[in-house]
């Protein structure tokens, strides 16, 4: 657990403490009721377990892929994705997945050049750095907006390649900018779920209603530095990309990732359009957590601490009437059943996919991890500082970290978690507190905030096999997040030193 508590002192046979199963609410009889009929009555369709969408293409097709045969939902991270795409094709494209996508791309004139430009059927020699793509900003060229439709679609047409079992893509709310051109892509390839947490994404169920239909789409883009009485714009326009409008797309299911039932039932009523669903999700999840609420405190280690209010109540959330997934710390058979038993339909579970055979970290990272993990020798600390996001993420240190002693240069060069701001010319520009410190301030920041700051954009991707080469030859040292169970993995494996998705699958589900 967070703060005080690991995740391996959480008794088995419960949810989680951070997510109270007990709370009374205004009919105790009639939450009895519900919680015995709804999960046969209401849920008997989606499925029990989701894999969780982690990193930069951890969750990347090959795992949703495996995890969806399965009958689950397999799901991929939206995050960097065109990156990952066309770092993929620079590499070469083993095994020709890439370009098998594209061939299936609607706008082929799109594939096209994004062969003809990235595609380096040898790879890249050693030592030459990657092409980069040009950064977002409010206002996109059609051709960038095509390119991050075409990544989009092709990571869930592998994904969802030889089953019919439901496919999903997790996007995070703070990366605003390839929202909606990321969305209409995976909608293209006829995605069936889209998750989204780091924010509140109130706007987005209506979004894929109007993208379902090829109609023009906008989300509030957040500015810095606004006056009170201006908004702000993303705007997406499909009919620009077609030269006759294809038959209206099949609108995914929308589950929005929250850590508390107010935000439950506040999206449930408020959002823009049907919510499908939600991801309840606790602090021990990987990757990025929500903040604690009220003053903050950190323990002794210099991780935030939790209380009682970040507990989330259940039964309200059952309430809603809507389905449900409890996360964070859901990785065991029991979690699953606890779950159910408060009224969800199943858990999301992300470590024990993200160390599997066929998740996307890099072979050598995962081998070592595992096998560390295995003896007890991992240590997973939540860092209140790292994120430009200004949230919590969770870090991975173990003895042969290669991140260890590396010097990571300050650069903000891919700039997904970029801040816009309204300069004093009243022109919108971006910063970033992981770019360098003199660049930061010298547009506005605070010279505080670029304190402990690292590029996870950069890091992120290196863990997964695709570092940048720097100028001056050296190569970007990889972050590894993971939920606070990996610290507790070596159960599961039982003497093994790899396994499968498959496995994880039957391994959650042999109780129920």
């Amino acid at each position: 657990m967070v703060g005080t508590e690991k995740a391996s002192e959480v008794k088995a046979g419960t949810v989680g403490n951070y997510f109270d199963t007990n709370a009374e609410s205004d009919s105790e009889r009639q939450r009895d009721s519900y919680a015995i009929l709804l999960p046969m009555k209401h849920f008997s369709t989606v499925p029990r377990v989701i894999q969780g969408g982690m990193g930069a293409a951890v969750s990347g097709w090959r795992l949703a892929n495996a995890v969806s045969r399965t009958g689950q939902m397999g799901v991929v991270s939206g995050t960097a994705l065109d990156t990952v795409f066309v770092r993929r094709l620079q590499d070469g494209d083993p095994g020709g997945h890439m370009r098998r996508g594209m061939e299936q791309f609607p706008i082929q004139r799109a594939a096209d050049e994004a062969a003809h430009r990235y595609h380096r059927p040898n790879g890249l020699p050693p030592g030459e750095p990657y092409k980069m793509l040009p950064l977002y900003r409010q206002v996109m060229a059609s051709a960038r907006q095509e390119l991050t439709m075409l990544a989009a679609f092709v990571e869930v047409f592998l994904a969802k390649e030889g089953h019919d079992a439901p496919v999903g893509i997790n996007l995070l709310t703070k990366i605003q900018p390839p929202t909606l051109a990321t969305l209409y892509g995976a909608m293209l390839a006829g995605v069936d779920y889209v998750l989204m947490g780091a924010g509140i994404p109130r706007e987005i169920a209506g979004v894929l209603d109007l993208l379902a239909g090829h109609r023009p789409a906008r989300i509030r883009f957040d500015v810095e530095g606004l006056p009170s009485d201006v908004i702000e714009y993303l705007e997406f326009d499909p009919g620009v990309h077609w030269e006759t409008l294809p038959k209206p797309l099949a609108r995914p299911k929308f589950l929005p990732i929250v850590a508390s039932n107010s935000l439950a039932t506040m999206l449930a009523r408020k959002a823009t359009g049907r919510v499908d669903g939600f991801v309840i999700e606790g602090p021990t999840a990987g990757g990025h957590n929500a903040p604690p609420r009220g003053e903050p405190r950190l323990n002794e280690r210099g991780e935030p601490m939790y209380g009682e209010r970040d507990k989330v109540d259940l039964a309200k959330v059952r309430d809603l009437g809507l389905p449900f997934w409890v996360a964070g710390g859901a990785g065991h058979p029991e979690r699953l059943i606890a779950a159910r038993a408060a009224g969800a339909a199943g858990i999301q579970v992300g470590t024990l996919f993200a160390f599997c055979e066929e998740s996307g970290l890099a072979e050598p990272l995962k081998r070592s991890v595992l096998a560390h993990a295995a003896r007890g020798q991992v240590d997973v600390r939540t860092d209140p500082r790292m994120s430009s996001t200004g949230y919590p993420f969770k870090i991975v240190n173990w003895a042969e970290n290669p991140a260890i002693g590396a010097t990571r240069e300050r650069v903000c060069d891919l700039g997904y978690l970029r801040v816009a701001f309204m300069g004093v010319d009243g022109k919108i520009d971006y910063r970033c507190p992981g770019e360098p410190e003199t660049t930061y301030v010298k547009k506005g920041g605070r010279v505080e905030d670029t304190f402990g700051r690292q590029c996870l954009c950069n890091a992120l991707l290196a863990a997964i096999g695709h570092p940048q080469t720097r100028a001056n030859g050296a190569v970007e040292p990889p972050i590894i997040t993971s939920g606070d169970d990996l610290t507790i993995i070596g159960g599961f494996l039982g003497g093994r030193t790899n396994y499968t998705a498959a496995d994880v699958i039957a391994y959650l589900l042999a109780a129920a």
